[in-house]
């Protein structure tokens, strides 16, 4: 939030007329109380922001007032999340407290409200962020509508992240490609998933998005002519079926269209479904399923379609609810076209998700879709024990992409994540079949537990009321579910085998004549544990021995260290010390070329991260992890995400200085023909001969006609890097270069 500074009556103006704008098109949809309590939202927010501004300087209440319109137009959400959206922010930022919000509003406001709250005091935890992130998705159990409100609240704010500073922007992005993005994705919030995903994208690679964004314009016009001849002889054979229906053309966005390019390793010109088009169809419900199959052979009637790229989520919908048919035809000079038929209740819920699927609840069992997901988190919850990075972990995997549909032994199909196992599907029925499983059955043969289900499997459970799970489970399985109820049952296990340990201990200070509660955890930190369970199992397992205490003496019942005696530690399960490693300077050039929150990086202990080896020029920030360590990391790493969501507290803002000198290790990739006629002396005469940079390593393969070669080298900053890969594309044969990260 910015400067302090009320409300001027131009300002004032502006609000007014931006609450009058909200409250015109949210009227016609009011019932009961709900004008007089969106009045009185208005008002208190009005009241509570009077004073505040956002870092743009404009008073802060259009923000809330930007949230509700979008919670209304965009999500389609009605008046009571409306009005929590007005009061989003009041009771965490203003003088309004959660009783004010409760004696003016009936009791499900409040409820929504207080889900929207941030959680103070959480200094002292881990990952505050988690902690929040864990809040606000469990109150999906209670009201989807928490989810669906902070959902538009990350909209706008990502709408003006301009204002903020660089390594803000970096966090915000981080934390929305992390939970927002997904969720968006599970809830069948297609929109503003790409919206999310394309401003990352904005933020993290600005010269990548501004180079497909000029390719999407430079072609648009073309892009467009084709999609009108496309689809001409399919509209006048629609037109005579007497089929309602409008046509869209559809470029794909940004994101996906890089994230093809990284992929596939092919260029823009050769993403095979640039070319899109949805049909979307006016026909009654019961009609639905017919009318979009025959519309499937209509336009294969024009155009031949590739049988493997035939998607029906019409029989079969998605885990969120999607339901389309997606098919890829060859249209006119051999282009590749994706076309998606659907309805126009189909292209709601495809569109605007969760929000709207509830205006079809019980049309075709819709709602059972969201309860089996809800009832999923429902159990991680349950079993989370208190861990907010464990339950957000566990709750990632629930907001899958892809999924595969298998079937109970009495024909009930099931929906999981693409890669879950037999293991998996145990949890899925129950969780005591989870439990107890002790072997498992698809289409009527033994598999081992580990065994990646496929679509269409009959699977069957083997259980066993003496069979618990174990720590290998734990690499058997990747469902959220299964993984929080197998950690569950371990800790309970191991909760159990600790109170021997914990006897064992009571006892020997009793004798040593020390206070139990006075010591205990004085003994879990110099142990090296992070809680007291974790000393006591390790005092049953006897990798603590009791009579490791005798590096102790007593003095008035607490325990202190001999002084003649060396401190010593277990190696197994430690917690974070403030040890830090020798600085490693890249190249061994002397003094580093990178400031850490203004101040010279020479200042701490650093490291360049290895998982992502940046070179100078490369966009970076800087982590110091639990034990007080620095590393710099490209904000593209493929950690960069998990660390900026997580542990933001952690992040310290760091940038190059522009100084020459000093080298950095950089691997590239590089596919190609391979025609035979030296292509390593064409690459290393480029690199080396014409270039001058230094070559540490090359390794090249070459299979039927294709190679695929791996450099390492030496560049001075990220401008040498480019021009070295710009050179090595334009070499005969060579079909992709990219930099290639651990």
């Amino acid at each position: 939030m910015g400067e302090r500074k009320a409300i001027s009556d131009n300002e004032l103006n502006v609000v007014k007329a931006a609450y009058d704008d909200l409250y015109e098109k949210i009227e016609p949809h009011c019932k009961g109380d709900d004008k007089e309590l969106l009045q009185r939202a208005y008002d208190i927010a009005l009241k509570g922001h009077w004073t505040q501004r956002r870092k743009s300087g404009e008073p802060y209440i259009l923000h809330p007032l930007e949230v509700a319109r979008i919670c209304y137009e965009e999500i389609g959400l009605g008046p009571t999340a409306v009005i929590c959206a007005i009061l989003h922010d009041v009771v965490e930022d203003t003088k309004f407290t959660l009783d004010d919000i409760n004696d003016n509003f009936n009791e499900k406001i409040t409820l929504i409200v207080d889900g929207l709250t941030k959680l103070d005091g959480l200094h002292n935890k881990e990952s505050p962020q988690a902690e929040n992130f864990k809040k606000v998705i469990s109150t999906l159990t209670q009201d989807v509508r928490v989810v669906l409100i902070k959902m538009a609240d990350r909209v706008h704010n990502l709408r003006t992240l301009g204002v903020m500073p660089r390594h803000k922007q970096l966090k915000i992005v981080a934390e929305t490609a992390y939970i927002y993005a997904p969720l968006a994705h599970r809830l069948g919030l297609y929109a503003i998933k790409t919206e999310f995903q394309d401003i990352q994208m904005k933020i993290t690679e600005p010269e990548k998005y501004q180079e497909i964004e000029n390719k999407i314009a430079v072609t648009e016009e073309k892009r467009q002519a084709y999609i009108d001849a496309f689809i001409e002889p399919i509209e006048k054979k629609l037109d005579d079926a007497g089929v309602k229906f409008r046509f869209m053309g559809r470029p794909k966005a940004i994101f996906s269209i890089y994230n093809k390019i990284k992929k596939k390793g092919v260029s823009f010109e050769e993403i095979y479904d640039l070319f899109a088009v949805r049909i979307i169809l006016d026909v009654p419900l019961d009609q639905e399923k017919t009318t979009c199959w025959q519309t499937y052979s209509i336009i294969t009637d024009f155009y031949k379609p590739i049988p493997e790229r035939l998607k029906d989520w019409v029989t079969t919908p998605k885990g969120n609810g999607y339901e389309s048919l997606h098919t890829t035809v060859i249209g006119p000079e051999g282009r590749f076209v994706e076309v998606q038929i659907r309805t126009e209740r189909m292209d709601d819920i495809a569109e605007r998700g969760f929000a709207a699927h509830w205006k079809y609840k019980g049309i075709k069992d819709q709602n059972s879709v969201y309860d089996r997901w809800l009832g999923s988190i429902r159990d991680i919850l349950d079993s989370s024990q208190g861990d907010a990075l464990e339950f957000i972990n566990d709750f990632k995997t629930n907001l899958f992409n892809e999924e595969v549909y298998v079937f109970t032994p009495n024909g009930d199909m099931r929906i999981l994540p693409k890669g879950a196992t037999a293991l998996d599907f145990a949890f899925e029925i129950h969780s005591d079949v989870g439990y107890h499983a002790t072997s498992i059955k698809i289409n009527n043969k033994l598999v081992p537990m580990g065994y990646k289900l496929n679509n269409g499997d009959q699977v069957q459970v083997i259980t066993s009321k003496n069979q618990k799970p174990n720590e290998n489970w734990l690499k058997l399985v990747i469902t959220g579910k299964a993984r929080s109820k197998i950690r569950s049952a371990m800790k309970e296990e191991r909760k159990k085998q600790g109170e021997v340990g914990k006897e064992a201990l009571m006892r020997k200070l009793k004798n040593m004549k020390a206070d139990f509660e006075e010591n205990v955890d004085m003994l879990v930190k110099h142990f090296g544990f992070f809680n007291r369970p974790d000393l006591y199992f390790a005092l049953s397992t006897e990798d603590i021995k009791i009579s490791e205490l005798r590096v102790f003496e007593v003095k008035n019942g607490k325990l202190e260290l001999k002084e003649t005696e060396p401190v010593q530690a277990n190696e197994g399960n430690k917690a974070p010390a403030d040890v830090k490693r020798p600085r490693k300077h890249y190249a061994e050039m002397g003094k580093s070329k990178i400031m850490v929150n203004g101040e010279p990086a020479d200042n701490f202990k650093f490291e360049l991260a290895t998982c992502c080896k940046p070179v100078q020029g490369d966009d970076i920030f800087a982590y110091v992890n639990a034990n007080s360590e620095m590393k710099i990391h490209r904000t593209i790493c493929k950690n960069a995400t998990h660390l900026l969501a997580n542990y933001g507290y952690r992040v310290l803002k760091a940038e190059w200085q522009q100084t020459q000198g000093g080298s950095f290790a950089v691997d590239l990739l590089i596919t190609g023909v391979d025609s035979g006629v030296g292509v390593i002396q064409l690459i290393t005469n480029e690199i080396s001969g014409k270039l001058g940079l230094n070559i540490r390593s090359f390794n090249i393969e070459g299979m039927d006609g294709y190679f695929e070669g791996k450099v390492s080298m030496f560049v001075t900053n990220k401008n040498q890097l480019n021009q070295a890969v710009h050179s090595i594309e334009k070499l005969e044969g060579v079909q992709s270069v990219t930099r290639v990260e651990k």
